[in-house]
C-alpha cells in the first residue's frame, strides 16, 4: 500500500496552504461547537515514521480548538504498572468522553509497529493483536465513538533530512533521540510491519488514510481536511452540499 503512495504531492505556494488552512480549521471550529452539542466522542488515531510530522499535524488539528474540548495522549514505553495489565488498558482509560476529542500521538498500534520488530512482544502475542485491535475498534464505533486513523508517510531520505535538521536546529533538538537513529537503521523491518498493519487493520468500518508526507503544507491540510469532511457527514454540517 505504500508503494501506492506519491510523494510528490505539495502545495502550490504558502498562500494556497494559509488559505486552505483557514478555511478547515474554520469548519473544525463549527464541528467541535456540534461536537459538544450532541455528545459525540471523537478518537484521531497518528501513526507514522519518526519525524513524518505527526506533532506539526495535531497542532494544526488542536489550533482553532478550545483547550477544554479536546486532548492529546502523546505514548510512550508502557510503565511497569501499565505492563501488569493487558495492552489495551492504557489506551481504554483515555478513550474520548462525550462530547470530546482525544488525539493520540502513536497508539495501540505499537503492539504490531515497534513490539514486533523489536521483540517486545512475540510472534504469537502481535499477530492476535490484530484481530483484538479490530475488534476493540469495532465496539469504539459501535458505542458511537468516531475514529479516524493516520498514517503519515515520507522517504527514507526526507527522514533522513529531517533528522539532520533536528541535529543542527538547537529549538528542534530536543525531539531526536538515540531510538531515531537506531530505528532508522531497521527502516526494511518496519516498513514490513507497516505493511501488515495496514493489511490487516484496514477495515470498512476503520479505515486508514495514508497521508503523503514528504511535503509538510500538503500532509497538514489532507489530515485536517480529511477531519473536516468525515466529521461534516456524520454530523450533516450545512457547508457538505458544497464539498
Amino acid at each position: 500500500m505504500l508503494e501506492t503512495l506519491d510523494l510528490t504531492k505539495k502545495l502550490a505556494d504558502k498562500k494556497e496552504y494559509e488559505e486552505a488552512l483557514k478555511k478547515y480549521q474554520l469548519r473544525l471550529l463549527e464541528c467541535w461547537q456540534r461536537i459538544r452539542k450532541k455528545g459525540v466522542p471523537v478518537l484521531l488515531v497518528f501513526e507514522g515514521w519518526d519525524a513524518a510530522g505527526k506533532g506539526g499535524a495535531i497542532k494544526r488539528v488542536t489550533d482553532p480548538l478550545d483547550p477544554r474540548g479536546y486532548q492529546v495522549s502523546q505514548v510512550g514505553p508502557p510503565s511497569p504498572d501499565e505492563l501488569a495489565h493487558h495492552y489495551l488498558r492504557r489506551f481504554w482509560i483515555r478513550l474520548p468522553r462525550r462530547g470530546q476529542i482525544v488525539l493520540f500521538d502513536r497508539s495501540w498500534y505499537g503492539r504490531v509497529l515497534v513490539e514486533r520488530v523489536e521483540k517486545f512482544a512475540t510472534k504469537e502475542e502481535w499477530k492476535r493483536a490484530y484481530d483484538e485491535i479490530n475488534t476493540f475498534e469495532r465496539m469504539l464505533i459501535d458505542g458511537g465513538t468516531v475514529l479516524m486513523k493516520f498514517w503519515l508517510h515520507i522517504s527514507k531520505d526526507e527522514q533522513l533530512r529531517r533528522l539532520k535538521e533536528r541535529e543542527q536546529n538547537p529549538y528542534k533538538r530536543w525531539k531526536i533521540t538515540e531510538d531515531d537513529w537506531r530505528n532508522r537503521k531497521k527502516w526494511g523491518k518496519y516498513e514490513a510491519a507497516v505493511e501488515g498493519m495496514l493489511e490487516r487493520t484496514n477495515t470498512d468500518y476503520a479505515p486508514w488514510t495514508l497521508v503523503e508526507g514528504n511535503y509538510k503544507w500538503y500532509a497538514r491540510i489532507k489530515v485536517i481536511r480529511t477531519i473536516t469532511e468525515t466529521l461534516g457527514e456524520r454530523l450533516t454540517m450545512k457547508w457538505m452540499d458544497e464539498t
